[in-house]
């Protein structure tokens, strides 16, 4: 089943972002590889792609897990919990409609 993790960041989250990012896009990347990922992004802080030294507010990942368990285990581990990018995490199922 999908799942959606969303995460929302603590206030200037930008410079915790830059230590934990390599280690964070791994595990996504693994879940690419795969074949489980479904999108994963951050939300930037202001309207823009590049929103530059304003940084993000939190992120959002769609991926396939066995279970909710298994999501929120995932969730937990991320290298932005350990980092104190993230606030709060909440992990919900998810299902696809469209496209």
């Amino acid at each position: 089943m999908l799942y959606a993790i969303i995460s929302q960041d603590v206030a200037d989250s930008l410079p915790l972002r830059k230590q934990a990012r390599a280690d964070h896009l791994a595990r996504l990347e693994t879940l690419r590889d795969q074949g489980r990922l479904i999108l994963a992004g951050p939300h930037p802080a202001i309207d823009s792609d590049d929103p530059g030294e304003a940084g993000f507010t939190g992120s959002l990942v769609v991926a396939e897990f066995d279970s909710l368990e298994s999501a929120q285990a995932w969730a937990d581990a991320d290298p932005y919990i350990k980092a104190g990018v993230y606030a709060n995490v909440i992990v919900k199922p998810f299902k696809k409609v469209l496209p």
